[in-house]
């Protein structure tokens, strides 16, 4: 098992992405971090590169009956993207989870105001971003927030996740500049089994967190 916790993946993580930008590929960089997993892995990173860290809050939608498994995802108010392999084998339409988009949009927009409150959300246009999760299996919800930012114009676009499945890395590769992943496990089931501790975070922590490096960075 690689990862002890989150703290110690972002450590390994970050180790990784500081010989990147000593080599002048990540110039004007900011970190953002997918909320709330990928936060404590991104304030390694926002505290090894010298850059503020911010969130973009992403939201998942569940198959029916198996809320774990996504099968689309959505970011602030822009449609949802949905899986078509996921949805045909479901025998299901975009249409079928308009109730579940509803739900998990409000959620979105409640957590972006307990995490930012009235802190404007960064603008990434000409800067480097690295977006950072805990890790990635399906990879959608990595997928709404890359696009999310791509329409917003930055000068390079970076993922990096401390794990993730084969399959989200083929898939990834498409919709950002760069990805970087420490661990691509050809038995990838889920993201949990790669850590000694994945307890699951509050919204305080998260908080907290932004707090102390949103000021300092």
């Amino acid at each position: 098992m690689p990862f002890r916790d989150r703290t110690d993946a972002g450590r390994q993580l970050a180790l990784r992405l500081v010989e990147w930008a000593d080599s002048g590929d990540l110039v004007n960089r900011m970190v953002l971090a997918l909320p709330r997993g990928g936060v404590p892995v991104g304030a390694e990173i926002s505290r090894a590169l010298h850059a503020p860290l911010d969130v973009l809050v992403a939201r998942k939608i569940g198959a029916p009956g198996r809320p774990e498994t996504a099968v689309g995802a959505l970011v602030d108010d822009e449609p949802a993207v949905f899986d078509s392999r996921s949805l045909d084998a479901l025998e299901l339409t975009e249409d079928a989870f308009d109730s579940e988009v509803a739900r998990e949009r409000d959620e979105l927009h409640r957590r972006e105001h307990v995490y930012r409150g009235d802190r404007p959300a960064p603008d990434v246009r000409g800067r480097a971003v690295v977006l950072v999760d805990d890790g990635l299996a399906t990879g959608l919800t990595a997928t709404a927030a890359l696009r999310h930012l791509r329409r917003q114009s930055p000068g390079r676009l970076v993922l990096a996740v401390p794990v993730c499945s084969p399959h989200a890395a083929g898939e990834l590769r498409a919709e950002a500049d760069d990805l970087v992943c420490l661990e691509q496990p050809g038995s990838f089931r889920a993201v949990g089994e790669w850590y000694e501790d994945f307890a699951q975070l509050s919204d305080i922590e998260v908080v907290d967190t932004l707090r102390t490096f949103h000021a300092t960075a």
